[in-house]
């Protein structure tokens, strides 16, 4: 097997050296998502809930543009700024798994990247 990089216009760019995902296989590894809108490059909001929206927004395109979809995705990371924004996040995150949800860890951290809210990865596979 071999590795390939993903790419797509549709996240942001990495803002480091690292691929928005790799597909190993059936396969795909995103890298940790935070809430830039692709066409401006910025953070979308200090509103945890639209953080969230976007982060997952970002996952969907760079999964899409891998060839699978967010009902594939098997297991999930999500890094908060604030543990107390666990509610909020929980609640759109529910609007794109819905059925079958994926394994998932969600913990609070120190800092992210662009002092974002909320930083989400995931793991899917290509039937």
């Amino acid at each position: 097997m071999e590795k390939v990089v993903i790419s797509t216009n549709n996240a942001p760019a990495a803002i480091g050296p690292y691929s928005q995902a790799i597909k190993y296989g059936n396969l795909v590894f995103t890298s940790g998502q935070i809430p830039i809108n692709p066409q401006t490059g910025e953070l979308v909001s200090n509103d945890v809930k639209l953080a969230a929206r976007q982060s997952l927004e970002n996952v969907k395109a760079i999964l899409e543009a891998a060839g699978t979809s967010m009902d594939k995705v098997i297991k999930t990371v999500i890094f908060l700024k604030d543990i107390n924004d666990f509610a909020a996040v929980n609640e759109v995150y529910g609007e794109y798994f819905k059925e079958k949800m994926p394994a998932r860890s969600t913990v609070q951290v120190g800092k992210l990247p662009k002092d974002a809210l909320v930083e989400i990865e995931a793991i899917a596979y290509i039937e």
